[in-house]
């Protein structure tokens, strides 16, 4: 007798499904699908937002690079390959391809960050403006200053990025280097 319940559950548990299991698992499906698909379309601004956060990042990485050596530090943002370049500031001039900083993972091992990544979405760097060029220099203290050499403080400048679905900006204030971020759309 035990044997014969046996038989009948295995036999149920062969059937299949039932309808309101299917109808279950399609209605759930739906709902997930609904829930997922709007937070897909918020992929490009979080891409954007990635390029964003690098750049704020090595800003940071820049000031604080010549605090710690005591030497000058540049960025050079390059608006026609969308790109920028972490760079030792060597005298009064600025030599990107010499004086780029080491980094294993950039091309030809400078630290040189290009935004044409698929990673980065679409990211475009529309502007850099800092004393009337598209480099921002620290000095020895991490504050920014007007050119490669001196010691004549920044006015500051800002970087504005564009991509498919936003458009931000980077300001780093004058004297003190402080970063700050703001959406203009």
């Amino acid at each position: 007798m035990r044997y014969a319940h046996h038989r009948k559950l295995t036999a149920a548990a062969l059937r299949g499904y039932t309808l309101v299991e299917v109808l279950v698992v399609v209605t759930i499906m739906g709902v997930a699908g609904a829930v997922v698909a709007p937070s897909m379309g918020q992929a490009g601004v979080l891409r954007i937002q990635a390029a964003v956060r690098m750049i704020v990042s090595d800003i940071t990485f820049a000031q604080m690079d010549a605090l710690g050596y005591q030497e000058q530090r540049a960025i050079v943002f390059d608006m026609d390959y969308n790109q920028y370049t972490l760079i030792q500031v060597n005298g009064s001039t600025i030599d990107v391809d010499a004086d780029a900083l080491y980094d294993i993972k950039g091309p030809n091992q400078r630290y040189r960050i290009n935004l044409n990544d698929e990673k980065y979405g679409g990211t475009v760097i529309e502007s850099a403006s800092f004393d009337g060029n598209s480099t921002l220099i620290f000095d020895e203290m991490g504050g920014p200053v007007s050119a490669p050499g001196t010691s004549s403080l920044s006015d500051g400048g800002s970087i504005v990025l564009a991509g498919p679905l936003s458009r931000w900006r980077i300001n780093v204030a004058a004297f003190t280097g402080r970063v700050s971020v703001s959406r203009l759309d």
